[in-house]
């Protein structure tokens, strides 16, 4: 395998928020972060476990406070960005962090459980993220991480609110990448698997002890660096990095008198078929690859555009 060389990356004079920070992956990411010079909003409910990760960063020299916003809450959420503004003037980075767990199975769970689920993974990284966009717009610099999970990607036994908030996740993550572009923010996703609270009594203690904190915040920070991606979805743990996907296939298309239940179910090998598959950049482009299979079908010259 071949290796370039990359400087070293690092965030002085950056201000990061990392929210859920108290501890697990949230403490391992803002510890990270200030280590590399980033200036740091330790985000938890837990105002003990935030303002012990505040005491270890500034023992190590650097700056951090604590504040405890409900990231669900707007007015608590405006008050922490505010307070972040009044102190070092900027926002620069954004780390979707904190998430809680209801795990049953979908016939056992309740809707309340759903909901919950929902307004603390999605909300909350909508709510943080709406708080710090326009200050990333106008400094024309963001970067800004959700926290993904391979239970949405690829789906999870007793966790349909957690898959259904992480893949959401992802869905707010292409369309924000679009829409900061031009304006220098860029929007990753991580996929982290870290032996944390969350993982507790669920994997062995051999596997749990290669599956370090430490190695996935080495993802984070690449993709909250100067030079990170955008819209790419970065799986992370025991060491090991991978990218996920969303492909498509080509697919076909179907004559009138085809396009029928019955003409779908003859033909899905050729519509699932993976040749020529690739990932899009915006959701038009499969408008347009289907508009344009009919209308060569019909004939019709689309040469000035749909």
């Amino acid at each position: 395998m071949t290796q370039t060389t990359h400087s070293p990356i690092r965030f002085d004079d950056r201000v990061a928020i990392v929210t859920g920070a108290g501890a697990g992956l949230g403490r391992s990411h803002a510890i990270e972060l200030a280590r590399r010079g980033a200036k740091l909003v330790i985000n938890d409910l837990g105002a003990d476990a935030a303002q012990a990760v505040v005491e270890d960063i500034t023992r190590a020299g650097g700056e951090a406070f604590a504040h405890g916003a409900n990231v669900t809450d707007e007015g608590q959420v405006a008050d922490m960005v505010g307070q972040t503004m009044d102190r070092w003037g900027r926002v620069d980075i954004l780390v979707n962090n904190a998430g809680i767990l209801r795990d049953k199975s979908f016939t056992k769970m309740t809707l309340d459980e759903f909901r919950l689920v929902l307004d603390v993974h999605v909300m909350g990284a909508v709510v943080c993220t709406k708080a710090v966009w326009d200050h990333m717009k106008a400094a024309h610099y963001g970067r800004i991480v959700m926290t993904s999970s391979s239970s949405g990607i690829y789906g999870n036994f007793g966790q349909s609110n957690y898959g259904a908030a992480k893949m959401g996740l992802v869905g707010l993550m292409n369309v924000l990448h679009i829409e900061g572009e031009k304006y220098g923010i860029r929007v990753n996703a991580l996929s982290p698997t870290a032996a944390t609270q969350m993982t507790e009594g669920l994997i062995s203690p051999q596997a749990l002890e290669l599956m370090t904190t430490h190695s996935v915040s080495a993802g984070l920070s690449y993709l909250v660096s100067e030079d990170a991606p955008s819209r790419l979805v970065l799986c992370a743990g025991a060491g090991a990095y991978a990218a996920a996907k969303v492909y498509e296939t080509e697919g076909l298309y179907l004559q009138p008198g085809e396009q029928t239940a019955e003409g779908v179910a003859a033909n899905i090998d050729a519509i699932i078929d993976a040749t020529g598959q690739h990932p899009y950049q915006q959701g038009f482009q499969q408008t347009v690859k289907f508009v344009g299979k009919a209308a060569e079908h019909f004939g019709v010259d689309l040469q000035g555009g749909l």
